[in-house]
């Protein structure tokens, strides 16, 4: 999964690999303070659409990048951040669907991710190891 932060006027998207089962314990530790729930919790609201959750997760890439930065002058449109799957995570997504849908749902379960994982950003160095970006 990315994490890809485009600000109003910038030619082209930054985007960061974000795998939360590889995080280090400082980052980890750091995101439950800023959110106050335990990390599982967190990497569930990133999914889910939690602005909180979304904001620190791009001041951490952000600090990595940038160690200045302090998480008061992190502040986005909602339009400027998204999560994107990658190919190897739609396509696990798909076999997924394929397996345990059936009928019409299935079918349009597939098409859906066929269309997804043509758009999808290339993480060909990920291929074969892709797992869904939550730590239960």
């Amino acid at each position: 999964m990315y994490l890809v932060y485009q600000p109003e006027g910038s030619d082209e998207p930054k985007r960061w690999k974000y795998n939360p089962k590889r995080l280090m314990s400082a980052e980890r530790e750091m995101l439950e303070r800023r959110c106050g729930v335990p990390f599982s919790e967190f990497t569930q609201a990133v999914l889910k659409g939690s602005s909180v959750s979304r904001r620190a997760l791009l001041f951490m890439f952000l600090k990595r990048d940038h160690p200045g930065t302090r998480y008061e002058d992190v502040d986005f449109a909602w339009e400027e951040l998204r999560l994107e799957y990658s190919r190897s995570e739609l396509q696990l997504m798909r076999a997924e669907a394929a397996e345990h849908a059936t009928g019409e749902e299935r079918a349009a379960a597939l098409a859906h991710f066929d269309a997804e994982i043509e758009a999808a950003f290339d993480d060909a160095e990920d291929e074969g190891k892709a797992s869904l970006p939550v730590v239960g």
